[in-house]
């Protein structure tokens, strides 16, 4: 444990930034999970909404530090790249 009290506020700063890049992590997992069901499922409409949300929870992820920006774009071009795949077998 921490001694100076300096260091005890820096624990605790660092404690509650690691809880919530988890949970924003989580957030984004669930996210792309969803995704992935309705496009398994080929639901367009859905694939189409719950990507747009995908984009700005990873872009969001991205911009908070949670992510790396290469990785970022990543995921997002894959995701994406997906969604066109299930529009156009649909069209």
């Amino acid at each position: 444990m921490a001694n100076l009290k300096s260091s005890k506020k820096d624990s605790i700063t660092s404690e509650k930034s690691r809880m919530r890049n988890v949970a924003r992590r989580s957030e984004l997992r669930t996210t792309t999970k969803k995704l992935m069901d309705a496009l398994a499922a080929k639901d367009v409409t859905k694939a189409k909404a719950l990507m747009k949300t995908a984009e700005e929870k990873i872009s969001r992820a991205q911009s908070k530090g949670v992510l790396k920006k290469e990785t970022a774009s990543r995921k997002v071009g894959r995701l994406a790249k997906k969604v066109s795949a299930l529009v156009r077998s649909m069209a």
